[in-house]
């Protein structure tokens, strides 16, 4: 069945089963390999795009439950104000080792700041729950998140 949707403000439109998962969708039909597959159980945040700003685990939101939401992905950060300062921080700190997981890392990141412009460790610590980083880069994380909310 087709299915239009709004990617990074543009609009697509693609012929997939309405069970298929928006992560498969991303990164086989529109070709944005941004967003990993890393457990296919929303548990570990490497496939988190936004719909309508709000961050979600894409590798179980099926494609038919997007609806008119308007998809971001990390390939449409660089158009975000917090999504240019988070990536000037994680560049300033060298935040990624393998980088899997860092395009996840950074959406979730920057629906934090732009609920919450200047976070608090705690608020950090709740958006960022769930976000596994199997290199242990938690603390150039928190770190880079400091340094774009000061930017703000």
């Amino acid at each position: 069945m087709p299915y239009t949707i709004t990617v990074n403000g543009a609009r697509r439109t693609i012929d997939v089963d309405g069970d298929m998962p928006l992560l498969w969708v991303l990164r086989d039909e529109l070709d944005l390999k941004g967003s990993k597959f890393g457990c296919g159980a929303a548990l570990c945040g490497a496939c988190t795009v936004h719909l309508d700003g709000k961050p979600v685990r894409s590798c179980v939101t099926p494609i038919a439950a997007v609806g008119a939401a308007s998809v971001t992905t990390i390939e449409g950060m660089a158009d975000h104000p917090q999504g240019r300062r988070l990536q000037t921080a994680w560049m300033a700190l060298d935040v990624p080792q393998c980088g899997y997981c860092q395009a996840g890392q950074i959406m979730s990141a920057a629906a934090l700041l732009a609920a919450t412009p200047h976070p608090t460790d705690a608020d950090i610590d709740r958006a960022m729950a769930g976000n596994v980083c199997r290199c242990a880069t938690y603390p150039r994380i928190r770190a880079a998140i400091k340094q774009a909310a000061e930017g703000a």
